[in-house]
């Protein structure tokens, strides 16, 4: 009963951030159910089974995220279809790579990686966005009546989305970590705009992720059902923080956070 409620928190916690960043909760998810499981659940998780159980959860997480999303009129469809033509099939692909790694490898990969996103994290606020005149433009007027201009060209969103799928399959982190930080920085779509299309964007690809973890066997029913609940509440609650602050200071919580997680992995 310990283990399920642990689980069950660890879905709210690790959805909240998850939804007010966009990366949809799954870096925190796999190294938790790595080094959790064997302590309170009395069993070893795979690798491949913690990275297919996140996927999942990712599924309620980004659905919960993107309905309040768009009741505030915030997820852009248009160009959120467009990249989950590359990034469905390609999270299949990276899902189908995700049980040849060994698990020092993996850990030492994601660890990397974690480190990585922690450090995008810190600095993306300084780094300006990039002033190109793209050939496909859209508008964005937000609730206070401010307006935004940002844009992009087909062919580098569909090499984005793919990027962003086969991470989300490959790791079961939803992509997120990756895609926002370049919708902003280099597409300069709002924040809040990116945030909301990257979530409607992980819960298309991490169907398809999952069914393919699924077809592989690499789904842990009983971490999922003690995660999920606790993934649509937090993917709720992020998106209503979302909406009434910036988030900083749980934002400093989360890098923090994953630079631990990340060295534990790295080291481990």
């Amino acid at each position: 009963m310990t283990g399920f409620l642990l689980l069950l928190l660890l879905g709210v916690v690790s959805a909240t951030f998850g939804s007010i960043v966009g990366l949809g909760g799954g870096i925190i998810i796999v190294p938790a159910l790595l080094y959790i499981a064997p302590i309170f659940l009395e069993r070893d998780i795979s690798t491949a089974m913690a990275v297919g159980t996140s996927l999942t959860v990712l599924i309620f997480t980004a659905l919960s995220s993107t309905l309040t999303f768009m009741k505030e009129k915030k997820v852009d469809f248009r160009s959120g279809w467009l990249y989950f033509t590359t990034s469905g099939p390609a999270a299949m692909i990276g899902a189908s790579l995700t049980g040849n790694f060994a698990p020092r490898p993996f850990e030492l990969s994601f660890g990397f990686f974690m480190l990585f996103m922690a450090l995008l994290l810190m600095f993306r606020n300084k780094i300006k966005p990039a002033a190109i005149d793209w050939s496909i433009k859209r508008s964005y007027t937000d609730l206070q009546g401010n307006s935004y201009e940002y844009g992009y060209n087909i062919a580098l969103a569909l090499t984005v989305g793919f990027g962003v799928g086969f991470i989300s399959g490959l790791f079961g982190i939803g992509g997120g970590s990756l895609f926002v930080p370049v919708m902003v920085l280099l597409f300069r779509y709002p924040p809040h705009v990116a945030t909301a299309t990257s979530m409607f964007v992980i819960f298309l690809s991490s169907i398809l992720g999952s069914i393919t973890h699924g077809f592989h066997g690499e789904i842990d029913v009983y971490s999922t059902l003690a995660l999920a609940p606790g993934a649509w509440v937090g993917g709720w609650l992020g998106a209503r923080i979302v909406r009434k602050m910036s988030g900083n200071a749980l934002l400093w919580v989360l890098r923090i956070t994953l630079i631990v997680l990340a060295l534990k992995m790295i080291w481990g």
